[in-house]
């Protein structure tokens, strides 16, 4: 298994990733719709696209023998390291590929020079929760985010990095 950046080649392989995941993880959050038309506003080709020309983007990818597995998909905002999503395609979970690509995610924003990294999950959404705390992650507080035209509580997770 290899940890690597993501290239314009894995825009389909990434949606399919955030699919399966949110079909696996949401299904008593979300309703079918919901999910679908969130993983189509998040994850559209043209969005993943441009996404991944902005200089203070880090989209990295989890690969076996050519296939993605999983992704984290970051952003550098100042001082601060924002961990949009990390999903594993449900397949594959139990294997140690989040916390590499947490790791690999990691160092690419502590190499932008980011003091403190966030990270943000559904409040219901309990296998993240417990990711996020599991990392050494400590919750700071909880927002909202919109997923298909609805708002769901959404916690936000900070780590001081050195």
């Amino acid at each position: 298994m290899t940890i690597r950046h993501a290239s314009m080649e894995d825009v389909d392989a990434i949606r399919e990733v955030a699919r399966a995941s949110w079909e696996t993880d949401y299904p008593e959050i979300l309703s079918r719709e919901t999910a679908e038309e969130g993983v189509d506003e998040w994850y559209s080709p043209e969005q993943l696209r441009r996404t991944l020309t902005e200089p203070w983007t880090v989209i990295v990818v989890a690969e076996t023998e050519g296939a993605v597995d999983g992704f984290a998909h970051a952003m550098v905002d100042g001082d601060d390291g924002v961990v949009m999503r990390l999903y594993v395609h449900p397949d594959r979970r139990r294997e140690g590929l989040g916390r590499r690509l947490f790791a690999e995610t990691r160092e690419a924003l502590l190499d932008e020079g980011v003091d403190r990294i966030e990270a943000m999950v559904l409040a219901e959404n309990d296998p993240g929760n417990e990711f996020y705390a599991d990392l050494g992650f400590e919750r700071a507080d909880q927002g909202q985010t919109r997923i298909g035209g609805q708002s769901f509580p959404e916690n936000r997770y900070v780590m001081t990095v050195e």
